[in-house]
């Protein structure tokens, strides 16, 4: 196996390989466009992206500064939005679903290193994958660690370290990050009595 099929499956493998030094050296430059592109050079930025990611859909916005590792082993769905200063730190896939909103300051981390200090210093590092259903809402300052899956339509409270899995309609939130409580039928009476309110205003 290569270094880099070693790095994709959670394996061991070593950072300073060649080949993954060069795609990270190509993700570091894009992510240096990205991030001084003017401010309304929407479509530039949106380019730009597109080449870095390893897939996205239609509607994806993704507000600089934004850092990630290799940017290939991110996929993307549609209506996409990450506020600023997100981090995504991809030695292993990670897979946004669709209708995703990042607060800022959100960071994913794939990347992990051996328990055993000898490990550490031997320059081998493993990752394990992050996955992101549909319809999510990640607060500000939340932190995913490697391995975490976050089911649909949940919600993930500003400044949470999410260590384990969240399942799918319900709100979390805290360090370590836990389950609140559900997301119920009331909380959806309530949006659209909300809805309804502004629309007759006139808007």
């Amino acid at each position: 196996m290569t270094e880099q099929e070693k790095m994709l499956s959670g394996r061991l493998y070593s950072a300073s390989d060649p080949f993954l030094t060069q795609q990270r050296l190509r993700a570091r430059e894009l992510v240096r466009e990205i991030c001084q592109t003017p401010v309304d050079a929407g479509a530039l930025r949106e380019r730009l992206f597109r080449t870095l990611l390893g897939a996205a859909g239609k509607n994806l916005m993704i507000e600089p500064p934004f850092r990630c590792d290799y940017g290939s082993n991110i996929l993307i769905g549609d209506n996409f939005y990450a506020n600023f200063d997100c981090i995504i730190l991809d030695v292993c896939p990670v897979t946004i679903g669709d209708n995703v909103l990042f607060g800022p300051r959100v960071c994913l981390f794939t990347a992990s290193h051996p328990v055993d200090p000898s490990g550490r210093s031997s320059g081998l590092e493993f990752g394990k994958p992050i996955a992101i259903g549909n319809d999510v809402w990640i607060g500000g300052g939340s932190l995913i660690n490697p391995g975490v899956t976050i089911g649909n339509a949940s919600i993930i409270g500003a400044g949470a370290v999410v260590t384990r899995d969240i399942p799918d309609h319900v709100i979390a939130a805290g360090n370590p990050c836990r389950v609140v409580r559900p997301v119920t039928g009331e909380d959806r009476a309530k949006w659209e009595e909300m809805a309804a309110q502004y629309q007759s205003w006139g808007v």
